[in-house]
C-alpha cells in the first residue's frame, strides 16, 4: 500500500522519509513548480521561507531539547540541518539553499519515495493520507480541508525578515560578538545611540505598510513573528526589550550600546546577512529608507525584502486526536503548521509523529504513546486538547508538567526538564518498538 503525503515542506518531507525508512512506499505530492506561493522562491522541498535559523541548539532550551528528541528517531530534517549549518552561536542556522537541496536530493534518491510535482486538488479516495500542505495551502486543498473539518479555518499572518548583501554592511560601525560571550562571535551587531534609536523609531512607526489580501480586516498575528513596526507601536522602549535589546553585548570599548540590531549569517561564507527579529510588512521602498537609518546599514543592499503572508491552520482539537489522525476519517492524518504547531522544528516533529502513527495504523499496531514529559508528547497533546481559543504553539518548557523537585536555578531547571524528557523518551521508545 502506497501512502500519499500531500505537501513537500518540512513536515511532509520528514513524514515521507520516516515512512520510507520503515519500508512503506510513499508518494510525496508537491505543487511547485507547477503552482507557487507568495512566500516560496525555489522548487526545492523543505524550503525555509522565513528565517534560516532552526532555533537554539542548547540542551537547556526547548528548541534544543526538541531537536534531541527528533534525533532519537533519525530525523531527516535535523540531519540535513546539521550537515549544512552556518556559524550562529548557540543556534542551528543553515545555508537555506544547500539545506533544501540536500533534503530534496535525499528523498529523490530513496527507492521507496516517489515525488509527484503536481498540485493535489482532491484527497485520494483510498489508502492512508498525510496532509501537510502547510500554512499556505492552495485554494483547492483549503476547500478539501474545510470539507473535512466541517468548519471555517482559523488564520493568522506571518512575516519574514529582510536579507542584505554582506558586502554592503559598514563593518566599521558595529562589532562581531555573541550575547553574553556564549559560543563563537557569529553575529554582527549594529549599535545605535539614544538619538539614532529614537530617529529610527519615529521613522518606523510612521512608515507605510504594504496592503494585505483583499477583504481581510481581522488580522491575527502570531506573537513569535510580530512585524517590527507593529511591535514598535506598543511603546518607545518595546524594541529595546525585544529584538534590539543590548543586554549581554559589549563593543570594543567595553560599553553596552543603547540599542543594537543583530545580523545573522544566511550562508556559510557570510555573504548574506539576516536582520534578526526584523519581520516586517513595510513596503519595499520604506524598508530601504527606514532600515538604512541604522548606521551600519546606511548603504545596505537588500537581496530579499521582508514580506507578510497569510498562514492558515485548522482547529485541530475539534478534529484531530493526539496521533494527528482525523477523528472522523481514521485513514487521514495531518501534520505541520496546518495543525497549529508553530516553528520549523515543531512542524518537523509533527510530520515525524504523524508518519510514525500512520505507519502503525497501516501495520495494525497500537499508536505510540509519547510521554507527556517530552516536547513531542506535549505538542501532540496541544493539537488534541480542547481549547475554545486555539492558537499556534511553539515548543516551550511551559508545556511540560512540573518537575518532582523544585529547582530555583533557572538554567539547572531547564537542564533537568531536558534530562527527564530524554530519559523518558528513550525508555518509552525502546519499550514500544520491541
Amino acid at each position: 500500500m502506497t501512502i500519499n503525503v500531500i505537501g513537500g515542506g518540512l513536515a511532509g518531507s520528514e513524514a515521507a522519509w520516516q515512512l520510507a525508512e520503515r519500508g512503506l512506499p510513499v508518494t510525496l505530492w508537491e505543487m511547485r513548480p507547477e503552482k507557487t506561493t507568495a512566500a516560496h522562491e525555489s522548487n526545492h522541498l523543505a524550503e525555509l521561507v522565513c528565517s534560516n535559523s532552526l532555533g537554539s541548539y542548547l540542551h537547556s532550551s526547548a528548541g534544543g531539547l526538541l531537536k534531541s528528541e527528533l534525533k532519537q528517531f533519525n530525523s531527516l530534517i535535523v540531519q540535513c540541518a546539521e550537515a549544512t549549518k552556518v556559524p550562529a552561536g548557540g543556534a542551528l542556522a543553515v545555508d537555506r539553499h544547500r539545506f533544501a537541496a540536500m533534503v530534496s536530493e535525499t528523498l529523490a534518491k530513496h527507492p521507496l519515495v516517489s515525488i509527484r510535482r503536481q498540485e493535489c486538488t482532491e484527497i485520494p479516495a483510498e489508502g492512508v493520507v498525510i496532509i501537510a500542505t502547510g500554512p499556505l495551502s492552495s485554494e483547492a486543498m483549503a476547500g478539501r480541508l474545510q470539507q473535512l473539518t466541517g468548519e471555517s479555518h482559523l488564520h493568522f499572518f506571518d512575516a519574514a525578515a529582510p536579507i542584505v548583501d554582506g558586502e554592503s554592511v559598514d563593518y566599521d560601525k558595529g562589532f562581531w560578538a555573541a550575547r553574553y560571550g556564549k559560543g563563537t562571535p557569529d553575529y554582527f551587531n549594529c549599535p545605535m545611540t539614544k538619538e539614532e534609536y529614537e530617529c529610527f523609531y519615529q521613522a518606523l512607526t510612521q512608515a507605510q505598510v504594504a496592503p494585505l489580501h483583499e477583504g481581510v480586516e481581522d488580522v491575527k498575528v502570531f506573537e513569535g513573528c510580530m512585524p517590527i513596526e507593529e511591535m514598535a507601536k506598543r511603546g518607545l522602549d518595546t524594541l529595546r526589550y525585544g529584538p534590539l535589546r543590548p543586554v549581554g553585548l559589549r563593543d570594543a570599548a567595553d560599553q553596552r550600546p543603547y540599542a543594537v540590531l543583530q545580523l545573522r549569517k544566511e550562508n556559510y561564507k557570510g555573504t548574506l546577512l539576516n536582520l534578526v527579529g526584523f519581520q516586517t510588512r513595510l513596503t519595499w521602498p520604506e524598508q530601504r529608507r527606514v532600515f538604512r537609518l541604522i548606521p551600519a546599514l546606511h548603504q545596505a543592499e537588500f537581496q530579499r525584502y521582508g514580506v507578510m503572508h497569510r498562514n492558515t491552520f485548522i482547529n485541530s482539537p475539534r478534529v484531530l486526536n493526539a496521533a494527528f489522525q482525523f477523528r472522523r476519517y481514521p485513514r487521514i492524518f495531518a501534520a505541520g503548521q496546518l495543525t497549529g504547531v508553530e516553528g520549523y522544528v515543531e512542524s518537523t516533529a509533527s510530520g515525524l509523529m504523524a508518519a510514525l502513527q500512520a505507519a502503525r495504523y497501516v501495520q495494525g499496531r497500537p499508536f505510540l504513546q509519547f510521554p507527556e514529559t517530552t516536547l513531542m508528547g506535549a505538542l501532540a497533546s496541544h493539537v488534541a486538547t480542547p481549547n475554545k481559543d486555539y492558537q499556534p504553539m511553539a515548543a516551550n518548557f511551559g508545556l511540560l508538567p512540573p518537575l518532582a523537585e523544585r529547582i530555583r536555578d533557572k538554567q539547572k531547571r531547564k537542564e533537568a526538564y531536558s534530562q527527564r524528557a530524554l530519559e523518558d523518551l528513550t525508555k518509552t521508545h525502546n519499550l514500544q518498538e520491541n
